[in-house]
């Protein structure tokens, strides 16, 4: 009994410590830039801004919490970007009445879902059937994606797509809630029940954590590793929509720092890099914590964006280092507990 519970406190121990950094970066940055921080059109700029890492990052924990991971989220989104944008500017003028780019809207919607589930069966083939790493696997993807763009776009940016995407994306309802988060809340809220309401969410827990006595128990570790990278490959292309909302345009290099910080968000968010642990609650509090930082950092003229990678790399080496500690102490406790 306690074998089975013990995960389950140490994850809610974990939401709470991530709760509590969540307020002190809020406090810390109110404290240091009241004047900008604090402000309505800031809070709605962040709600605009990280969804659209946030979902890929939500991909990269499922596929972590798996025992793999996947580097190839923003290379899948911008390649799903890609086929949607050329579609769209191929159908439908820039200038075309909103009634007459509804439908091919929602078509290209629904043909960049698909290349991400085609981009995500094929790194989940990769990596279950033939047994490859999935670093090296997803890494080899990540190019592989980003090369297939670079040729359909030829290296530059596509853009002059219709007006009424563009307005669908960056809307706010109620005024004060832009498309982007409601697409976030949507995605974390999907993925959170997939996870801990269905037998696919235990499943993959269970292949996570011990691949072998899955195997044993019946389970087909093959079809949910399948499964787990389709899915992010679909949450992978609904990122690339919205920054192609966002941007107006797509192309082969967007968003390229993103992989860095999906990686980071998962792991500061509590997904164990070995698999088998890990919440979308953790996760989303991680992207928060985060997105206030950004939003700090860039309040402060004398910091320098040339140093964003080299602060993030420090809080993702921290959050392996703080990881590791909690980890060794919680197995000093186990023979303990055991033999109570």
């Amino acid at each position: 009994m306690i074998t089975i519970l013990k995960p389950k406190r140490d994850e809610d121990k974990n939401v709470m410590r991530l709760f509590f950094v969540l307020i002190g970066v809020f406090i810390l940055m109110s404290a240091l830039r009241p004047g900008l921080f604090l402000r309505g059109g800031n809070f709605i700029s962040m709600a605009t801004q990280f969804p659209e890492y946030g979902i890929m990052a939500i991909g990269v924990s499922l596929a972590m919490i798996s025992g793999g991971i996947d580097l190839a989220v923003v290379g899948t989104a911008n390649l799903s970007a890609i086929f949607a944008a050329k579609y769209l500017v191929a159908i439908v003028p820039r200038d075309a009445p909103a009634g007459a780019a509804v439908f091919p809207i929602i078509t290209a919607v629904l043909l960049a879902l698909a290349v991400g589930l085609a981009a995500g069966a094929f790194n989940g083939f990769l990596i279950a059937k033939l047994r490859i790493p999935a670093i090296l696997a997803t890494l080899g993807t990540q190019q592989l994606f980003t090369g297939f763009a670079i040729v359909l776009t030829e290296g530059r940016p596509i853009s002059r797509m219709p007006l009424l995407y563009s307005r669908i994306g960056n809307t706010e309802l109620f005024g004060f809630l832009p498309a982007p988060f409601i697409l976030y809340v949507l995605a974390a809220i999907a993925t959170g029940i997939l996870l801990g309401k269905t037998s696919f969410g235990l499943r993959l827990y269970l292949a996570g954590t011990n691949p072998r006595a899955a195997l044993y128990a019946g389970i087909e570790s093959k079809v949910i590793l399948l499964k787990t990278y389709m899915i992010s490959g679909l949450l992978s292309s609904a990122a690339g929509l919205i920054m192609m909302a966002r941007a107006n345009s797509a192309k082969a290099d967007y968003g390229a720092a993103y992989t860095l910080q999906c990686v980071l968000i998962a792991v500061l968010g509590g997904v164990d890099p070995n698999g088998g642990s890990g919440t979308i609650r953790g996760v989303t509090l991680a992207v928060l914590i985060l997105q206030f930082l950004s939003s700090g950092l860039n309040m402060f003229d004398h910091i320098s964006n040339f140093y964003r990678d080299v602060i993030w790399g420090g809080v993702l080496i921290l959050a392996l280092i703080f990881n590791w500690i909690i980890a060794r102490r919680n197995e000093k406790h186990i023979p303990k507990l055991a033999a109570a």
